[in-house]
């Protein structure tokens, strides 16, 4: 399996880099996961709803610039459907029976993703209804990644 995971914005914390580094390791035995940068839009101090649109827009076309036709497109937003790690392996597992192995994982910026992102997603993944730093949803996201590949294969991990 592929996956790409797309996201806004250069990760700048230390400790979240060796984080993701570490699980980019550990997942190199089951699927080969990429995790590709896009610009983010400079956010002026007190920008207009108008403002807002424009740009969660420019950040939406970098994204889907990133994202390959026929990809199955996974948009991480706080309305989209909660899984629980079991059941994210399911879906997972099903997507690769099903021939779709070549998989985008978008994570917007601080205003999340664009109308035109989430009409293109295929599903609409939300980790909890609480908002975390996009920074720090990488590093969830790839845990949880793994965690769904150790489960797939029936191995160990802890709970």
């Amino acid at each position: 399996m592929n996956i790409k995971i797309i996201a806004v914005g250069k990760l700048k914390e230390k400790y979240l880099k060796e984080g993701i580094a570490e699980y980019l390791k550990r997942l190199k035995p089951y699927a080969k996961v990429e995790i590709i940068e896009v610009p983010e839009e400079k956010e002026p101090a007190n920008a207009s709803p108008a403002d807002e649109i424009m740009i969660k827009n420019r950040e939406g076309e970098r994204i889907l610039e990133k994202v390959k036709p026929g990809s199955y497109l996974i948009a991480l937003a706080i309305e989209g459907k909660q899984l629980s790690s079991e059941e994210l392996a399911d879906k997972l597992d099903n997507l690769a029976l099903e021939g779709k192995s070549d998989i985008a994982m978008v994570i917007g910026g601080s205003l999340g993703l664009s109308d035109k992102v989430l009409g293109r997603a295929d599903f609409k993944l939300s980790f909890s209804k609480m908002t975390f730093p996009h920074q720090l949803m990488r590093l969830i996201l790839m845990e949880q990644i793994y965690r769904a590949f150790k489960i797939i294969k029936g191995e160990p991990y802890h709970k």
